[in-house]
C-alpha cells in the first residue's frame, strides 16, 4: 500500500534520512519507533509532502507521489494526523471535521466517524480549543478520516495523553484498520502503545532503520534498548 525506496530527505546541506527503505501492507499497521531526533517526524512530514525528499521514492498503491504537493497526495489517499494535533482551536469540533471533507467533495459528516469517537458528537458544537488533550487527539484523527484515506499518518499520537486514554486509542486505531480495510504508519516513542497497536515495528535511529520485527518476534527489551537515552 505504502512503499519507501532508497529514501532521503535533507534540511538544506543537513541530511535527516538517509536511504530508507520500508513498506506498508494493505490493512497493516507498522509502528516507526526511535528516541527524540532520530527523524521520526522528518519522515512523516516528507511523506506527506510537507518537506521534499531529496532522493529516492515513494508510492501509494503502486503508483509514485514522490513529486507531488500535500493536497494531492490527499486526493490520492494519503490522511495525516500531525504532532501535536495542529486542530483549529477557535473552529467547532463540526467545523474542524467538515475541513478533512474538502477532497471528497461531501459536505456532511458521515455518522460512522462519530460512531468512532461518540464523544465528539456531544462536543459537535464546541470549539475545538476548549477540548481535553485526548479529545483533541480523537478530532485530528477524525478529520484525517474525514478524507476517506488509504493510508492513514499519526506522528507522535500519545504525546501528552494519559495512560488510560493511549489504550483507548489504541483499540480505536485497530478498530478503524478493521471496519475501514485503512494502512496506518505511526511513529511512536511509547513501547506499550505500539506494543498494544503494531502489526509489526521499525526502529529509527540517525534517519537509518536499524531493527525490524513483527509482532509475533518483538524483542521487548532490544526495542527499549534503541529507546533509552
Amino acid at each position: 500500500m505504502l512503499s519507501v525506496s532508497n529514501y532521503h530527505v535533507a534540511y538544506g546541506q543537513s541530511e535527516v534520512i538517509h536511504g530508507m527503505d520500508f513498506t506498508l501492507q494493505p490493512n497493516e499497521i507498522v509502528a516507526v519507533m526511535g528516541r527524540n531526533g532520530m527523524g521520526k517526524t522528518t519522515l512523516m512530514k516528507s511523506l506527506m509532502g510537507i518537506m521534499p525528499s531529496s532522493a529516492g521514492d515513494v508510492a501509494l498503491g503502486g503508483e509514485s507521489i514522490g513529486g507531488m504537493k500535500s493536497f494531492q497526495r490527499v486526493a490520492k489517499g494519503m490522511g495525516y494526523v500531525p504532532q501535536g494535533r495542529m486542530i483549529f482551536s477557535t473552529m467547532t469540533v463540526q467545523e474542524n471535521i467538515e475541513t478533512g471533507l474538502v477532497s471528497t467533495r461531501r459536505k456532511k459528516v458521515p455518522d460512522d466517524l462519530y460512531k468512532l469517537f461518540p464523544v465528539l458528537l456531544e462536543m459537535r458544537k464546541r470549539r475545538g480549543g476548549n477540548l481535553s488533550g485526548g479529545q483533541q487527539q480523537q478530532l485530528a484523527i477524525a478529520r484525517a478520516l474525514a478524507s476517506n484515506p488509504k493510508v492513514l499518518l499519526l506522528d507522535e499520537p500519545t504525546e501528552g495523553i494519559q495512560p488510560s486514554i493511549i489504550k483507548e486509542m489504541a483499540r480505536v486505531l485497530r478498530q478503524i484498520r478493521d471496519e475501514r480495510g485503512l494502512s496506518i504508519l505511526v511513529s511512536e516513542q511509547v513501547l506499550s502503545f505500539a506494543l498494544d497497536v503494531a502489526d509489526r515495528v521499525i526502529v529509527v535511529e540517525n534517519g537509518r532503520v536499524v531493527h525490524e520485527a513483527t509482532r509475533d518476534d518483538i524483542d521487548e527489551q532490544k526495542i527499549a534498548g534503541y529507546l533509552s537515552v
